[in-house]
Protein backbone atom coordinates (compact mmCIF):
# COMPACT_ATOMS: atom_id res chain seq x y z
CA UNK A 1 0.00 0.00 0.00
CA UNK A 2 1.00 3.60 -0.56
CA UNK A 3 3.02 5.01 2.35
CA UNK A 4 2.58 8.69 1.48
CA UNK A 5 0.36 10.10 -1.24
CA UNK A 6 0.41 13.32 -3.23
CA UNK A 7 -2.70 14.09 -5.30
CA UNK A 8 -2.46 16.29 -8.37
CA UNK A 9 -6.00 17.49 -9.07
CA UNK A 10 -7.37 16.85 -5.58
CA UNK A 11 -10.48 19.03 -5.93
CA UNK A 12 -11.73 17.33 -9.11
CA UNK A 13 -13.90 14.26 -9.52
CA UNK A 14 -11.15 11.62 -9.32
CA UNK A 15 -9.23 13.55 -6.66
CA UNK A 16 -12.20 13.75 -4.31
CA UNK A 17 -13.00 10.06 -4.85
CA UNK A 18 -9.37 9.19 -4.19
CA UNK A 19 -9.64 10.98 -0.86
CA UNK A 20 -12.67 8.80 -0.06
CA UNK A 21 -10.35 5.82 -0.53
CA UNK A 22 -7.67 7.43 1.64
CA UNK A 23 -10.21 8.09 4.37
CA UNK A 24 -11.46 4.50 4.26
CA UNK A 25 -7.97 2.92 4.34
CA UNK A 26 -6.27 5.57 6.47
CA UNK A 27 -3.73 6.35 3.74
CA UNK A 28 -1.44 9.23 4.64
CA UNK A 29 -1.96 12.23 2.36
CA UNK A 30 1.17 14.39 2.38
CA UNK A 31 0.45 16.85 -0.44
CA UNK A 32 -2.53 18.18 -2.39
CA UNK A 33 -2.48 20.25 -5.56
CA UNK A 34 -5.26 21.76 -7.67
CA UNK A 35 -6.06 24.75 -9.84
CA UNK A 36 -8.17 27.30 -7.97
CA UNK A 37 -10.96 25.79 -5.85
CA UNK A 38 -10.33 27.38 -2.46
CA UNK A 39 -13.49 26.10 -0.76
CA UNK A 40 -12.94 22.42 -1.55
CA UNK A 41 -9.19 22.61 -0.93
CA UNK A 42 -9.80 24.16 2.49
CA UNK A 43 -12.14 21.30 3.39
CA UNK A 44 -9.54 18.78 2.24
CA UNK A 45 -6.74 20.47 4.19
CA UNK A 46 -8.82 20.44 7.37
CA UNK A 47 -9.78 16.77 6.96
CA UNK A 48 -6.42 15.32 5.87
CA UNK A 49 -3.89 17.82 7.23
CA UNK A 50 -1.36 17.45 4.40
CA UNK A 51 2.07 18.96 4.85
CA UNK A 52 1.65 20.90 1.59
CA UNK A 53 -1.31 22.30 -0.33
CA UNK A 54 -0.74 24.01 -3.68
CA UNK A 55 -3.10 26.00 -5.89
CA UNK A 56 -1.91 26.96 -9.35
CA UNK A 57 -3.92 30.19 -9.27
CA UNK A 58 -1.91 32.62 -7.15
CA UNK A 59 -4.90 34.70 -5.95
CA UNK A 60 -6.71 31.55 -4.92
CA UNK A 61 -3.58 30.34 -3.12
CA UNK A 62 -3.40 33.62 -1.17
CA UNK A 63 -7.02 33.14 -0.07
CA UNK A 64 -6.32 29.55 0.93
CA UNK A 65 -3.28 30.56 2.93
CA UNK A 66 -5.42 32.90 5.01
CA UNK A 67 -8.21 30.35 5.38
CA UNK A 68 -5.99 27.51 6.67
CA UNK A 69 -3.38 29.49 8.59
CA UNK A 70 -4.40 27.65 11.79
CA UNK A 71 -3.73 24.16 10.36
CA UNK A 72 0.05 24.03 9.95
CA UNK A 73 -0.26 23.10 6.26
CA UNK A 74 2.19 24.94 4.03
CA UNK A 75 0.35 26.69 1.19
CA UNK A 76 2.11 27.09 -2.15
CA UNK A 77 1.15 28.72 -5.44
CA UNK A 78 1.82 28.63 -9.17
CA UNK A 79 3.62 25.93 -11.13
CA UNK A 80 6.51 25.97 -8.66
CA UNK A 81 4.06 25.12 -5.89
CA UNK A 82 2.49 22.30 -7.88
CA UNK A 83 5.96 20.91 -8.64
CA UNK A 84 6.89 20.97 -4.96
CA UNK A 85 3.69 19.10 -4.13
CA UNK A 86 4.30 16.28 -6.63
CA UNK A 87 7.96 15.87 -5.67
CA UNK A 88 7.41 16.05 -1.90
CA UNK A 89 9.88 13.90 0.03
CA UNK A 90 7.09 12.32 2.08
CA UNK A 91 5.25 10.93 -0.95
CA UNK A 92 6.18 7.63 -2.53
CA UNK A 93 3.21 7.82 -4.92
CA UNK A 94 1.59 10.62 -6.91
CA UNK A 95 -1.98 10.29 -8.15
CA UNK A 96 -2.25 12.42 -11.28
CA UNK A 97 -5.90 13.29 -11.80
CA UNK A 98 -5.91 16.71 -13.46
CA UNK A 99 -7.62 16.93 -16.84
CA UNK A 100 -5.73 17.51 -20.09
CA UNK A 101 -2.11 18.07 -21.02
CA UNK A 102 -1.72 20.22 -17.89
CA UNK A 103 -0.75 17.00 -16.11
CA UNK A 104 2.20 16.18 -18.38
CA UNK A 105 5.04 18.29 -16.97
CA UNK A 106 4.19 17.66 -13.28
CA UNK A 107 3.96 13.92 -13.98
CA UNK A 108 7.41 13.97 -15.58
CA UNK A 109 8.74 15.85 -12.54
CA UNK A 110 7.23 13.25 -10.19
CA UNK A 111 8.80 10.38 -12.15
CA UNK A 112 12.16 12.17 -12.20
CA UNK A 113 11.86 12.43 -8.41
CA UNK A 114 11.40 8.65 -8.16
CA UNK A 115 7.68 8.64 -7.38
CA UNK A 116 5.34 5.83 -8.38
CA UNK A 117 2.49 7.12 -10.55
CA UNK A 118 -1.19 6.25 -10.18
CA UNK A 119 -2.27 7.57 -13.56
CA UNK A 120 -5.71 9.03 -14.14
CA UNK A 121 -4.51 11.76 -16.51
CA UNK A 122 -4.74 9.85 -19.80
CA UNK A 123 -3.49 12.83 -21.82
CA UNK A 124 -0.02 12.30 -20.35
CA UNK A 125 0.39 9.09 -22.34
CA UNK A 126 -1.68 10.27 -25.29
CA UNK A 127 0.62 13.23 -25.92
CA UNK A 128 3.98 11.87 -24.75
CA UNK A 129 3.71 8.11 -24.40
CA UNK A 130 7.21 7.34 -25.65
CA UNK A 131 8.81 9.89 -23.34
CA UNK A 132 6.86 8.73 -20.27
CA UNK A 133 7.34 4.99 -20.74
CA UNK A 134 11.06 5.40 -21.35
CA UNK A 135 11.41 7.58 -18.24
CA UNK A 136 9.45 5.13 -16.10
CA UNK A 137 11.84 2.35 -17.10
CA UNK A 138 14.88 4.55 -16.51
CA UNK A 139 13.77 5.55 -13.02
CA UNK A 140 12.46 2.10 -12.06
CA UNK A 141 9.12 3.41 -10.80
CA UNK A 142 5.64 1.91 -11.11
CA UNK A 143 3.02 3.27 -13.51
CA UNK A 144 -0.36 1.97 -12.35
CA UNK A 145 -3.57 2.76 -14.28
CA UNK A 146 -6.53 4.38 -12.55
CA UNK A 147 -9.03 4.57 -15.42
CA UNK A 148 -11.52 1.74 -14.94
CA UNK A 149 -10.84 0.32 -18.41
CA UNK A 150 -7.08 0.24 -18.05
CA UNK A 151 -7.31 -1.06 -14.50
CA UNK A 152 -9.45 -3.88 -15.87
CA UNK A 153 -6.89 -4.72 -18.58
CA UNK A 154 -4.08 -4.56 -16.03
CA UNK A 155 -5.91 -7.08 -13.85
CA UNK A 156 -6.74 -9.39 -16.77
CA UNK A 157 -3.08 -9.44 -17.81
CA UNK A 158 -1.81 -10.26 -14.31
CA UNK A 159 -0.19 -13.69 -14.42
CA UNK A 160 -0.45 -13.92 -18.21
CA UNK A 161 2.20 -13.54 -20.90
CA UNK A 162 1.93 -10.48 -23.13
CA UNK A 163 2.87 -12.53 -26.19
CA UNK A 164 -0.29 -14.59 -25.68
CA UNK A 165 -2.57 -11.55 -26.07
CA UNK A 166 -4.65 -11.64 -29.23
CA UNK A 167 -6.47 -8.37 -28.63
CA UNK A 168 -7.62 -5.95 -25.98
CA UNK A 169 -11.32 -5.15 -25.84
CA UNK A 170 -12.14 -1.72 -24.42
CA UNK A 171 -15.73 -1.32 -23.31
CA UNK A 172 -17.60 1.95 -23.76
CA UNK A 173 -20.92 2.95 -22.24
CA UNK A 174 -21.79 4.83 -25.41
CA UNK A 175 -22.50 7.99 -23.42
CA UNK A 176 -25.81 9.85 -23.31
CA UNK A 177 -26.31 9.82 -27.10
CA UNK A 178 -25.93 6.12 -27.82
CA UNK A 179 -28.02 5.29 -30.89
CA UNK A 180 -28.36 8.89 -32.08
CA UNK A 181 -27.91 9.82 -35.73
CA UNK A 182 -25.61 12.66 -36.82
CA UNK A 183 -28.69 14.79 -37.53
CA UNK A 184 -30.06 14.14 -34.05
CA UNK A 185 -26.75 15.22 -32.54
CA UNK A 186 -26.77 18.55 -34.35
CA UNK A 187 -28.70 20.51 -31.72
CA UNK A 188 -28.06 18.65 -28.46
CA UNK A 189 -27.43 20.93 -25.51
CA UNK A 190 -24.58 21.14 -23.05
CA UNK A 191 -26.94 19.95 -20.32
CA UNK A 192 -27.87 16.88 -22.34
CA UNK A 193 -24.23 16.10 -23.09
CA UNK A 194 -23.31 16.35 -19.41
CA UNK A 195 -26.03 13.88 -18.39
CA UNK A 196 -23.98 10.69 -18.46
CA UNK A 197 -26.11 7.60 -17.75
CA UNK A 198 -23.59 5.67 -15.64
CA UNK A 199 -20.56 7.65 -14.44
CA UNK A 200 -20.05 10.75 -12.32
CA UNK A 201 -17.14 12.62 -13.91
CA UNK A 202 -15.86 16.13 -14.55
CA UNK A 203 -17.34 18.20 -17.37
CA UNK A 204 -14.53 17.77 -19.89
CA UNK A 205 -14.36 13.99 -19.54
CA UNK A 206 -18.16 13.74 -19.69
CA UNK A 207 -18.25 15.61 -22.99
CA UNK A 208 -15.44 13.40 -24.30
CA UNK A 209 -17.55 10.40 -23.35
CA UNK A 210 -20.49 11.84 -25.28
CA UNK A 211 -18.38 12.26 -28.46
CA UNK A 212 -16.52 8.96 -27.85
CA UNK A 213 -13.25 10.89 -27.88
CA UNK A 214 -12.65 9.64 -24.36
CA UNK A 215 -12.58 6.10 -25.70
CA UNK A 216 -10.24 7.25 -28.44
CA UNK A 217 -7.85 8.68 -25.88
CA UNK A 218 -8.07 5.39 -23.99
CA UNK A 219 -7.01 3.46 -27.08
CA UNK A 220 -3.80 5.46 -27.28
CA UNK A 221 -3.25 5.21 -23.53
CA UNK A 222 -3.67 1.43 -23.70
CA UNK A 223 -1.09 1.21 -26.50
CA UNK A 224 1.55 2.69 -24.22
CA UNK A 225 0.50 1.04 -20.97
CA UNK A 226 0.37 -2.47 -22.42
CA UNK A 227 2.72 -2.22 -25.42
CA UNK A 228 0.17 -3.20 -28.08
CA UNK A 229 -0.57 -1.59 -31.45
CA UNK A 230 -3.90 0.14 -32.12
CA UNK A 231 -4.78 -2.68 -34.52
CA UNK A 232 -5.01 -5.05 -31.53
CA UNK A 233 -7.36 -2.80 -29.55
CA UNK A 234 -11.08 -3.16 -30.19
CA UNK A 235 -13.90 -1.01 -28.82
CA UNK A 236 -17.30 -2.47 -27.96
CA UNK A 237 -20.27 -0.53 -26.62
CA UNK A 238 -21.47 -2.01 -23.33
CA UNK A 239 -24.28 0.21 -21.96
CA UNK A 240 -24.40 -1.32 -18.48
CA UNK A 241 -20.75 -0.42 -17.66
CA UNK A 242 -20.31 -3.58 -15.57
CA UNK A 243 -17.56 -5.20 -17.67
CA UNK A 244 -14.84 -2.58 -17.63
CA UNK A 245 -12.68 -4.19 -20.31
CA UNK A 246 -11.48 -7.58 -21.54
CA UNK A 247 -8.40 -9.31 -22.88
CA UNK A 248 -8.67 -12.02 -25.55
CA UNK A 249 -5.86 -14.58 -25.70
CA UNK A 250 -4.62 -16.63 -28.65
CA UNK A 251 -6.08 -19.86 -27.24
CA UNK A 252 -9.61 -18.42 -27.53
CA UNK A 253 -9.94 -17.54 -23.85
CA UNK A 254 -11.26 -14.12 -22.86
CA UNK A 255 -10.74 -12.62 -19.41
CA UNK A 256 -12.95 -9.79 -18.20
CA UNK A 257 -12.96 -7.61 -15.11
CA UNK A 258 -16.37 -6.72 -13.71
CA UNK A 259 -17.53 -4.31 -11.04
CA UNK A 260 -19.91 -1.51 -10.24
CA UNK A 261 -19.39 1.76 -12.15
CA UNK A 262 -17.63 3.41 -9.21
CA UNK A 263 -14.24 5.04 -9.83
CA UNK A 264 -13.20 4.54 -6.23
CA UNK A 265 -12.70 0.82 -6.94
CA UNK A 266 -9.92 1.22 -9.56
CA UNK A 267 -8.47 4.16 -7.61
CA UNK A 268 -8.15 1.96 -4.53
CA UNK A 269 -6.49 -0.84 -6.46
CA UNK A 270 -3.89 1.54 -7.88
CA UNK A 271 -3.04 2.66 -4.34
CA UNK A 272 -2.91 -0.82 -2.78
CA UNK A 273 -1.70 -3.16 -5.56
CA UNK A 274 -0.80 -6.02 -5.33
CA UNK A 275 -2.96 -6.20 -2.20
CA UNK A 276 -6.74 -5.81 -2.11
CA UNK A 277 -8.60 -4.29 0.82
CA UNK A 278 -12.24 -4.25 1.81
CA UNK A 279 -14.40 -1.16 1.34
CA UNK A 280 -18.04 -0.08 1.66
CA UNK A 281 -18.39 0.77 -2.02
CA UNK A 282 -21.24 -0.44 -4.23
CA UNK A 283 -21.33 -4.10 -5.30
CA UNK A 284 -22.81 -5.76 -8.39
CA UNK A 285 -25.83 -7.98 -7.68
CA UNK A 286 -26.20 -10.31 -10.65
CA UNK A 287 -29.64 -11.38 -9.46
CA UNK A 288 -30.83 -7.83 -10.03
CA UNK A 289 -28.71 -7.02 -13.08
CA UNK A 290 -30.73 -8.97 -15.61
CA UNK A 291 -28.48 -8.84 -18.69
CA UNK A 292 -25.27 -7.52 -20.21
CA UNK A 293 -25.41 -6.19 -23.77
CA UNK A 294 -22.79 -5.35 -26.39
CA UNK A 295 -22.88 -3.40 -29.64
CA UNK A 296 -20.46 -2.20 -32.28
CA UNK A 297 -19.62 1.53 -31.99
CA UNK A 298 -20.96 3.80 -34.73
CA UNK A 299 -17.73 5.42 -35.92
CA UNK A 300 -19.46 7.25 -38.76
CA UNK A 301 -21.74 9.17 -36.43
CA UNK A 302 -19.17 9.40 -33.64
CA UNK A 303 -16.18 10.20 -35.82
CA UNK A 304 -13.91 11.07 -32.88
CA UNK A 305 -13.23 7.37 -32.40
CA UNK A 306 -12.12 7.02 -36.03
CA UNK A 307 -9.89 10.09 -35.68
CA UNK A 308 -8.26 8.61 -32.59
CA UNK A 309 -7.43 5.39 -34.42
CA UNK A 310 -5.91 7.50 -37.20
CA UNK A 311 -3.84 9.49 -34.70
CA UNK A 312 -2.68 6.29 -33.01
CA UNK A 313 -1.59 4.74 -36.30
CA UNK A 314 0.17 7.94 -37.43
CA UNK A 315 1.96 8.33 -34.10
CA UNK A 316 4.54 10.96 -33.30
CA UNK A 317 2.96 14.31 -32.50
CA UNK A 318 -0.39 13.54 -34.16
CA UNK A 319 -2.09 12.34 -30.94
CA UNK A 320 -0.89 15.54 -29.24
CA UNK A 321 -2.37 17.68 -32.02
CA UNK A 322 -5.64 15.79 -31.81
CA UNK A 323 -5.79 16.16 -28.04
CA UNK A 324 -5.00 19.89 -28.10
CA UNK A 325 -7.69 20.57 -30.70
CA UNK A 326 -10.18 18.52 -28.72
CA UNK A 327 -9.46 20.38 -25.48
CA UNK A 328 -10.09 23.71 -27.21
CA UNK A 329 -13.22 22.47 -28.99
CA UNK A 330 -14.75 20.96 -25.84
CA UNK A 331 -14.17 24.23 -23.98
CA UNK A 332 -15.88 26.13 -26.80
CA UNK A 333 -18.86 23.77 -26.63
CA UNK A 334 -19.12 23.98 -22.85
CA UNK A 335 -19.21 27.77 -23.18
CA UNK A 336 -21.98 27.67 -25.78
CA UNK A 337 -19.85 28.90 -28.68
CA UNK A 338 -20.11 25.89 -31.00
CA UNK A 339 -22.54 23.03 -31.59
CA UNK A 340 -21.86 19.49 -30.41
CA UNK A 341 -20.95 18.12 -33.86
CA UNK A 342 -18.47 20.94 -34.40
CA UNK A 343 -16.20 19.53 -31.68
CA UNK A 344 -15.13 16.69 -33.94
CA UNK A 345 -15.10 18.90 -37.04
CA UNK A 346 -12.52 21.22 -35.45
CA UNK A 347 -10.37 18.26 -34.39
CA UNK A 348 -10.51 16.78 -37.88
CA UNK A 349 -9.39 20.02 -39.54
CA UNK A 350 -6.47 20.46 -37.13
CA UNK A 351 -5.32 16.88 -37.72
CA UNK A 352 -5.52 17.31 -41.48
CA UNK A 353 -3.28 20.38 -41.28
CA UNK A 354 -0.76 18.84 -38.86
CA UNK A 355 2.45 17.21 -40.09
CA UNK A 356 3.53 14.67 -37.52
CA UNK A 357 7.02 14.71 -36.01
CA UNK A 358 7.75 11.01 -35.64
CA UNK A 359 10.41 11.29 -32.91
CA UNK A 360 9.42 14.25 -30.74
CA UNK A 361 11.12 15.37 -27.55
CA UNK A 362 9.28 17.21 -24.77
CA UNK A 363 9.83 20.61 -26.38
CA UNK A 364 8.30 19.29 -29.61
CA UNK A 365 5.27 18.04 -27.69
CA UNK A 366 4.80 21.41 -25.99
CA UNK A 367 5.21 23.25 -29.30
CA UNK A 368 2.71 20.95 -31.01
CA UNK A 369 0.19 21.48 -28.23
CA UNK A 370 0.50 25.25 -28.46
CA UNK A 371 0.35 25.39 -32.26
CA UNK A 372 -2.62 23.02 -32.44
CA UNK A 373 -4.55 25.07 -29.89
CA UNK A 374 -3.89 28.21 -31.92
CA UNK A 375 -5.05 26.49 -35.08
CA UNK A 376 -8.21 25.18 -33.41
CA UNK A 377 -9.08 28.69 -32.26
CA UNK A 378 -8.33 30.02 -35.75
CA UNK A 379 -10.68 27.43 -37.24
CA UNK A 380 -13.36 28.54 -34.83
CA UNK A 381 -12.83 32.24 -35.52
CA UNK A 382 -12.84 31.65 -39.26
CA UNK A 383 -16.08 29.69 -39.15
CA UNK A 384 -16.81 26.10 -40.13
Amino acid sequence: MVKGLSILGSTGSIGTQALDVCRNLDIKVVALAANSNVRVMEEQVRQFRPEVAALFDEKAAASLKTAVRDTGTKVLSGMDGVMEAVTHDGADTVLTSVVGIAGLVPTIAAIEAGKNIALSNKETLVTAGAIITELVKKKGVKLLPVDSEHSAIFQCLAGNRREDVEKIILTASGGPFRGYTRAELENVTVEQALNHPNWSMGNKITIDSATLMNKGLEIIEAMWLFDVPASKIEVVVHPESIIHSMVAFRDGSIMAQLGAPDMRIPVQLALTWPERYGNPFRRVDFRQLGRLTFKEPDMETFEALKLAYRAAETGGTMPCAMNAANEVAVDLFLNGKIRFNQITEIVKIVMEKHTSNTRPDLDDIIDTDRASRELARAVFNGGL
